[in-house]
């Protein structure tokens, strides 16, 4: 599942026949969920959302957010006023998936490096959990990611 070339859906669908694909994304949502982040959103992020605007597993699991689910968990957790005092920034962190715990996926906001890592929302640590959005699908689909 390597490689951006790879066709998402079918690369998921490849790896899970349970996953559910919404309707693509369109052009004013992607730009609508830039424009309150603040800043662009990864490659690879706006070509899965350009295929399907979020995949959910069989128990109803966000493995993608919708890109309107992604500007307002990022928006409401960058702005929220008690976070300062619990929690180190969220600003460099562009959260796109749950773990169904409470544990947040997240690429890098601002840094062009397509790593994923997981918050722990117990103990705001924010480990790598993969080396690209194509891996954590395969990962995270295969069981090597269990949240």
């Amino acid at each position: 599942m390597e490689g951006a070339s790879a066709v998402w859906t079918e690369a998921v669908t490849a790896l899970s026949r349970t996953a559910v694909f919404r309707p693509p994304a369109s052009e004013s949502s992607l730009a609508r969920c830039a424009t309150v982040l603040g800043h662009p959103l990864p490659k690879d992020l706006v070509a899965l959302l350009r295929e399907t605007d979020g995949i959910e597993d069989e128990y109803g699991d966000g493995l993608i957010w919708s890109a309107e689910n992604m500007a307002a968990t990022n928006q409401g957790l960058r702005e929220d006023p008690g976070f300062p005092a619990l929690y180190m920034p969220f600003t460099p962190l562009l959260f796109f998936a749950d773990a169904g715990n409470g544990d947040l996926f997240a690429l890098l906001s601002t840094i062009d490096r397509p790593d994923v890592f997981v918050w722990n929302h117990e103990n705001d640590s924010r480990t790598w959990v993969a080396p690209s959005l194509a891996t954590y699908l395969d990962w995270r689909l295969t069981g090597r990611i269990d949240p």
